[in-house]
């Protein structure tokens, strides 16, 4: 395998754990609730603006605007839980979908009007420079939000899985009646998993924010990687979504360089209309 091939997996990995990062949240909830967000795009919308906004402000940089877009989106995503998500849950799943794609509008729209509709970039030397390692040149800001990425995400695979507070969940997610016979609280667990895939979103949005750009409607772009990355993973598994993830970067990375940056995503599609035509459930998910 040459050098630049390898170049262009690493690249794609680290790629990949930032999909698997802001994808976590989406499954999360859907793991949760069986409530699709379509406004998910748009919470990393406002986390990649609340970079933008420390930067300009303050010069603050990944150290600063991450755990402020963290606490700013778990807010969000635990204000739209009580104000909207848990009046809409009683209706049929048509509500859900109209009720998460107006907060999407509004929240897209707040930003157009708030920040404008030009571009915003952060400065290319924010994270640190580049540097070459073993043959392969590594981009300082991509490394940050892939390494975050991937430790995030099995963080969040931890906690729920291996914690008390995990185990909660699941039973809520099971059956929320049983829950809240043993004293589990469902709409405080609910009320979590926003938060918490708030704070995921949030981090991811601030990361990928130092080498992309930023606008208001770039959650579009974002959500439909997001949604691809959790059918590919399996709708509930933290753990699918990060493989999926790491499995869209290389292809997407690989596909722009041995077909061509135009053909990426149609690749990808591809990819995933075949898994889900031999497996619907996704890869890790519950059949």
């Amino acid at each position: 395998m040459s050098m630049t091939l390898v170049q262009v997996v690493v690249s794609g990995l680290l790629l990949g754990a930032v999909y698997a990062l802001f994808s976590s949240g989406l499954t999360l909830i859907w793991g949760m609730m069986n409530v699709v967000n379509f406004a998910h795009g748009d919470f990393v919308m406002l986390g990649m603006y609340t970079a933008v906004m420390i930067w300009t402000a303050l010069g603050g940089g990944p150290w600063a605007s991450v755990p402020a877009a963290a606490m700013l989106i778990a807010t969000l995503g635990i204000a739209s839980y009580f104000l909207l998500v848990r009046h809409i849950m009683r209706g049929p799943m048509l509500a859900q979908i109209l009720g998460t794609f107006g907060l999407a509008l509004f929240l897209r729209y707040g930003a157009l009007w708030t920040f404008g509709a030009n571009f915003k970039t952060l400065p290319d030397d924010l994270v640190g420079h580049s540097f070459i390692l073993a043959g392969i040149r590594f981009e300082g800001a991509r490394v940050l939000a892939g390494v975050v990425g991937l430790v995030v995400t099995l963080l969040l695979h931890l906690l729920l899985t291996r914690t008390a507070i995990g185990s909660r969940m699941l039973a809520v997610s099971e059956d929320a009646t049983a829950a809240q016979l043993m004293g589990i609280r469902p709409q405080r667990m609910q009320a979590l998993a926003w938060g918490m895939a708030g704070a995921a979103t949030g981090i991811a949005g601030a990361l990928i924010a130092t080498f992309f750009y930023t606008s208001p409607t770039v959650g579009e772009t974002l959500a439909i990687v997001a949604f691809v990355t959790v059918s590919f993973g399996g709708f509930g598994s933290v753990l699918g979504a990060l493989v999926a993830g790491l499995v869209i970067g290389v292809v997407e990375s690989l596909s722009a360089y041995l077909i061509g940056p135009v053909y990426k995503d149609v690749i990808v599609y591809i990819l995933f209309v075949l898994v889900l035509w031999f497996r619907p459930q996704g890869l890790m998910g519950k059949a």
